[in-house]
């Protein structure tokens, strides 16, 4: 089995290239594969012929996203419309990296894929077109919707906890906002297992919620990460309202599963687990 990933420098892809065993793996950065450019995307589908096709680039900057709406919608709505297209032309299956800033956050229980969407910011409006353009025009494409991504590799939350928790001792973190951390180790073993069964003939499709357990807030999540990382670090629980950003935040973040377990066999995963190890692995690195 021959997979194309998009994305190379990316947590996702970080993951894959080093989880993936048996299959010939082919992983793009943005020098290889400039998305930003019509045309590109296909001709590297058509020249590599892989039998699946992995989308995990994307403008992930919520903030930036807001005074950079073209660049925004380029790599988050357009090319994966275009690679989509490209992955149906060649018969190979295509799998699609989407976020649950698809939803405003004002629910009461976890969102189900069936449910109204309505972003907030630019970064979910232009996720939520790329989800569109790639469901136009390939229904047989897998969607994947995640959330609080973290992982040893690239920028994210845990590792900015570290590095501010070494250097502060009291932080202020939003407490209001709640949603799921999700490993991204776990998210790629999940599409790894989602393209061997759909490269076998499974039927699933569509969207599909992928998302750690059990929910927390982003202060509680902070306190398991200072506690693995045994940093002294007080914590001021902040409203939403004091910690002003560019873009706004969904409020509420948690994600209905049931479907990918149904379809695929793959359960939501206990994200403590995961943390327990990249918090040892950045300790170490940054000691």
């Amino acid at each position: 089995m021959r997979i194309l990933v998009f994305g190379r420098n990316g947590q996702i892809a970080r993951c894959l290239a080093e989880e993936a065993t048996g299959v010939d793996l082919i992983t793009l950065d943005r020098h290889e594969a400039d998305l930003m450019r019509a045309g590109v995307a296909q001709a590297a589908i058509t020249n590599h012929k892989p039998d699946i096709v992995i989308n995990a680039a994307a403008y992930t900057a919520v903030d930036k996203a807001e005074d950079d709406f073209d660049a925004a919608h380029r790599l988050n709505a357009v090319a994966p419309g275009e690679m989509a297209g490209a992955a149906k032309t060649i018969g190979a299956q295509f799998i699609h990296i989407s976020t649950d800033y698809v939803f405003d956050g004002a629910a009461k229980m976890p969102y189900a894929e069936t449910d109204t969407t309505n972003p907030v910011n630019v970064y979910g409006r232009t996720k939520l077109e790329g989800e569109n353009a790639v469901l136009s025009v390939n229904e047989k494409a897998v969607i994947l919707r995640t959330s609080w991504v973290f992982s040893e590799h690239g920028a994210n939350f845990v590792k900015t906890m570290l590095r501010l928790g070494a250097e502060h001792d009291a932080l202020n973190i939003v407490d209001d906002q709640t949603g799921g951390p999700t490993p991204a180790r776990d998210i790629a073993k999940t599409i790894l297992t989602i393209a061997t069964k759909k490269n076998r003939g499974a039927e699933g499709a569509g969207l599909y919620h992928y998302q750690g357990r059990p929910p927390v807030s982003w202060s509680q999540f902070a306190l398991k990460i200072f506690d693995h990382a045994t940093l002294s670090v007080k914590i001021n629980p902040t409203p939403t309202t004091e910690y002003p950003t560019p873009a706004q935040r969904p409020l509420y973040s948690q994600l209905n599963c049931a479907r990918i377990e149904r379809d695929f066999g793959i359960a939501m995963p206990d994200w403590r687990i995961e943390l327990r190890r990249t918090v040892n692995l950045l300790s170490k690195s940054l000691s």
